[in-house]
């Protein structure tokens, strides 16, 4: 292994450590400085009680004090009980649910590039055509709608109207794919109208002219020599996109009623559930590097100028 190969890596993980550790300091931070706390209800707790609540979980020690003990309870592996669900391990409710977000954000990712990245080099190669002009209204359309108003027309069209699909929860493949969709089509439009746009660049390269001047057939320029190339700029949003597709599936799990951990994190927000916020800011943000690490590496697989000598 090559001396800038190492320093490579060392440079990665040094910032992705940095990046993690003040992701968590700002969320902790945060939550402790936002008005109210975790055991606020109406009904007030006696004073006695509330003190011995609040010693147990250390919320009565200084905020610094609970911060480094979090962060020594992250690096041996051990997560807190949660306040919500009283007794239960926040690690317990990460494996539960984890893997529902992780399906349903792999599905939508695969759904997005295999739609999105297809239809716009379709779009380059039928420039200015009625496909190229059907292909960029489906981009704007996806750009445009919200994920809330697109989520309730296709439960009106195929649920109420059609009866195709069955409305909510995840109990079924058909139950995958209304979820899937909604996720999914705002990366499908980014993707398309990223692909279109250095496929044109592309096709109009010199290499492009000289592979046609040797006779090549269009198929073999478009997928052989184009594409690649073309896939670069999609590739700068793939990272963001696949953490988005992992992480941000909020909206989507509440209104499909999807038992994934973003529906835990909304809930454990509202109900100031320290434990929860943290792990689920640790396992996103995990997540959220591990995506942008994969994307560096990507890098180095399509352009050879970025690659480093092994």
């Amino acid at each position: 292994m090559s001396k800038e190969l190492v320093l490579f890596f060392l440079k990665r993980i040094t910032g992705v450590s940095t990046t993690l550790f003040v992701l968590f300091f700002i969320t902790f931070f945060t939550l402790r400085l936002a008005p109210g706390g975790p055991f606020d209800t109406e009904r007030a707790f006696p004073a006695e009680v509330r003190a011995n609540i609040e010693k147990k979980y250390e919320l009565d020690r200084p905020m610094w004090v609970q911060f480094s003990h979090w962060m020594r309870d992250v690096v041996h592996g051990e997560l807190k009980d949660s306040f919500q669900y009283f007794g239960k391990p926040v690690k317990e409710i990460i494996v539960e649910s984890l893997p529902s977000s992780i399906l349903l954000g792999v599905l939508a990712l695969f759904f997005a590039t295999g739609v999105g990245i297809p239809l716009g080099c379709l779009a380059a190669w039928k420039k200015n055509q009625w496909v190229d002009r059907f292909v960029q209204l489906i981009a704007v359309s996806g750009l445009s709608l919200p994920s809330y108003l697109l989520a309730s027309l296709l439960i009106l069209l195929f649920c109420t109207y059609l009866g195709w699909l069955p409305p909510a929860l995840w109990e079924e493949p058909k139950s995958l794919i209304l979820p899937i969709v909604t996720l999914s089509v705002r990366p499908l439009a980014i993707l398309i109208r990223m692909t279109r746009t250095s496929m044109i660049e592309s096709l109009h390269s010199d290499y492009i002219r000289t592979a046609y001047s040797k006779g090549l057939s269009d198929s073999k320029i478009l997928f052989k020599h184009a594409l690649k190339n073309s896939l670069i700029p999609s590739l700068t949003v793939l990272g963001p996109i696949t953490a988005n597709l992992i992480t941000g599936s909020f909206l989507v799990e509440i209104i499909f009623q999807i038992p994934g951990l973003g529906k835990h994190f909304v809930t454990a927000v509202i109900n100031r559930d320290y434990p929860l916020v943290m792990g689920v800011t640790l396992v996103y943000g995990t997540l959220l590097v591990f995506c942008n690490l994969c994307v560096d590496l990507l890098y180095h697989w399509a352009d050879p100028k970025m690659r480093i000598d092994a």
